[in-house]
């Protein structure tokens, strides 16, 4: 048969959330680093992310990534990660994600018992350590980017809520982070359309008054994601916190899994109030129960904002081999979205 596209992937996910790799049938774009890269496939080439993300080949609650050359001489691989509504320029889950394709497939070499693999992300260098046997990469930790507070506190009224106090934090991305409690909700599927809906209020609310850029990077502004919060608790002798919290991602669902860069705002954030130490763990959980071990391994400064320098572990398994075609004759080669799934209000894809 003749299709118009093929693109070879592989499925993935890391606790929970989707991130599927994208091995073959993508190649390399102009950019001297992989932040113009992600511009060029925004700016460019942003039909490839409609194809795999909207339905029928996708859906709302997955990523795709897709592998490229470093641009970085230190780097063994580059990736750009591609979500529902946007070029993530940094996440922990696909990044775990992605390290699991390329060891287990062979494309990067792995070594047992650990393998040192260093990323090209469009937020800067991420050096990984997967824990690897018998073949397998059983898990991966990885030192993510500088991650700062912008505002503590932040007072904001939002319509049909009045004043809600949030926090402000990058950890890869830019978050606002709220105190569920607060809001009279918890962490839990029983609260989760509401937390859905009154987070997407939340974060246009912020965006009206507020619009966040990254003092290095001025390209990665604005927000997309909203973080709901429980108080951390201490476990054990050796002062263990554990935490909940869900991220809501545009347009309008939950990462099913803890969150990477939602973590390490959230780090940030903890350190900013006292409420944690250089590496004292963090057991960040997700919404749907899974875990990421976290902890601050040093100290930098960000522009003029001091930051944490966050590691997160978690684990990633592959779960299909899968060639998406399109047939010249699809009326959709992009795909589609219809509003009970995404969330869609004023705006469609």
């Amino acid at each position: 048969m003749h299709f118009s596209r093929s693109v070879h992937i592989v499925g993935c996910h890391s606790e929970g959330e989707v991130g599927d790799v994208i091995v073959g049938g993508v190649l390399n774009v102009p950019g001297n680093t992989m932040f113009d890269k992600l511009r060029h496939f925004e700016t460019e080439k942003d039909g490839l992310r409609q194809f795999l993300l909207n339905e029928p080949r996708g859906r709302a609650s997955m990523n795709v990534n897709v592998v490229l050359p470093p641009c970085d001489p230190r780097a063994d691989a580059g990736f750009l990660i591609m979500e529902s509504e946007e070029y993530a320029p940094m996440s922990g889950s696909n990044t775990i994600c992605t390290t699991t394709v390329l060891l287990e497939t062979g494309m990067v070499a792995m070594k047992e018992p650990t393998t040192e693999v260093v990323l090209d992300t469009a937020a800067g260098l991420v050096t990984v350590t997967a824990e690897c046997e018998a073949g397998k990469c059983k898990s991966v930790e990885f030192n993510n980017v500088p991650a700062f507070v912008l505002e503590l506190d932040y007072p904001v009224h939002v319509p049909g809520l009045g004043k809600v106090s949030v926090d402000i934090a990058y950890g890869g991305m830019m978050y606002v982070l709220v105190d569920a409690p607060s809001l009279g909700m918890a962490v839990h599927n029983q609260y989760a359309a509401k937390l859905v809906e009154i987070g997407e209020r939340i974060k246009r609310a912020v965006e009206a008054v507020y619009t966040p850029v990254h003092p290095e990077i001025p390209g990665i502004r604005g927000f997309s994601v909203i973080e709901f919060t429980e108080p951390p608790i201490t476990e054990g002798q050796d002062q263990t916190m554990v935490a909940s919290n869900a991220v809501v991602v545009s347009p309008g669902r939950f990462d099913r899994s803890p969150c990477g860069t939602g973590t390490c705002a959230r780090l940030a954030v903890m350190h900013a109030r006292g409420q944690i130490a250089e590496g004292q763990i963090l057991k960040h959980r997700s919404i749907i129960g899974t875990e990421f071990i976290s902890r601050i391994r040093g100290f930098a400064k960000v522009g003029s904002h001091p930051a944490v320098l966050p590691t997160v572990k978690g684990r990633a398994w592959i779960t299909s081999f899968k060639q998406m075609v399109l047939d010249p004759q699809d009326p959709f080669p992009e795909g589609f979205r219809v509003g009970d799934q995404w969330h869609i209000e004023e705006k469609q894809a």
